[in-house]
């Protein structure tokens, strides 16, 4: 089994167990607010994350944990950040939807869609402009490729030749109406001809399939050869958010979907051909999961932000 894909596999599933105890601590109280959770998407954060380099960045949605865990956020500080802990990555602050860590080159997590775009366009000019050889990489939902933002974003991107990616992850939903229902084209990379870029459609439950991908197109954005619009069709297990129980969805669609997990396509291929045993994937799962219950724990006990240090933090 390569170290590499090994790898893979177990952020893979720390991102999955980390959702499942989000959800366990939204329904029991701990979580203020609201989260969104990415259930389902793990091959695509992983498989784009592991194509950047560690001087590279990034930004995301407020479906984000995924892209923070992939990118090396300890799990008490994400855990602080989503219970409102001055331990937080944003000392409590932010919340589950402005996941940000900039010493890992998450350069923040977004609650309005498609905010993230014209960061990542920003960031890939300057890395441009100072002659470093750096890439942004851009992760929004399908919805927001129905905004002017996303269609300006691509625009300079294009012109400039920005050293960006552009990750649309299409997990068939703009929050609970399917996306054909709101966009005439089944393929959303399509839209990257109107600015004459690449655009590429990938398959969002095989890792290796988007981790392929998206280092072609990192490479291509590192070489000075202009940005590509990457698009990978996935799909979350859960509702849009917290209180929505999702039951807008087909019949069996949602099993249908579980049927190609993406922790069980690389599971399977690890033990397939790779020499990885069951028990391997097992010890792998029993440790992550032991890590989820001591993170918890820290978190748990960690101080709420005082109002003076909130205070401080305010504009105006």
């Amino acid at each position: 089994m390569s170290l590499e894909r090994s790898r893979w596999y177990e952020t893979m599933v720390r991102i999955r167990l980390f959702e499942e105890r989000a959800m366990a601590l939204f329904m029991s109280g701990a979580i203020q607010g609201t989260t969104h959770l990415c259930d389902g998407q793990e091959a695509v954060s992983v498989g784009v994350v592991a194509a950047l380099r560690d001087d590279d960045v990034l930004t995301n949605t407020y479906r984000g944990h995924g892209e923070a865990i992939a990118r090396g956020m300890p799990f008490e500080v994400a855990f602080a950040e989503l219970m409102g802990r001055s331990t937080g990555c944003c000392g409590g602050l932010g919340g589950s939807m402005h996941l940000a860590d900039f010493e890992r080159g998450n350069i923040g997590a977004n609650a309005i869609v498609g905010a993230g775009l014209p960061i990542a366009v920003g960031a890939a000019l300057a890395f441009q402009l100072r002659g470093e050889r750096r890439v942004a990489a851009a992760f929004f939902g399908d919805g927001a490729t129905n905004i002017g933002t996303f269609h300006e974003a691509l625009n300079m991107a294009a012109v400039w030749h920005a050293p960006v990616v552009f990750v649309a992850v299409n997990n068939l939903y703009g929050e609970y109406s399917r996306v054909r229902d709101t966009t005439p084209i089944d393929d959303l990379a399509a839209r990257s001809s109107a600015y004459a870029l690449p655009g590429v459609v990938v398959d969002g439950q095989d890792v290796d399939a988007v981790h392929a991908a998206a280092k072609e197109a990192v490479e291509r954005a590192r070489a000075g050869r202009g940005p590509t619009l990457l698009e990978a069709k996935t799909y979350r297990y859960r509702g849009h958010s917290r209180s929505d129980p999702g039951r807008y969805r087909p019949a069996d669609e949602l099993e249908a979907w579980r049927r190609r997990d993406p922790i069980e396509i690389l599971g399977g291929r690890l033990t397939a051909g790779e020499g990885a045993t069951p028990d391997d994937l097992a010890n792998i799962r029993a440790r992550v999961a032991a890590e989820i219950d001591a993170a918890t724990s820290t978190a748990e006990q960690a101080p709420f932000p005082t109002l003076a240090h909130a205070a401080r933090l305010v504009y105006a």
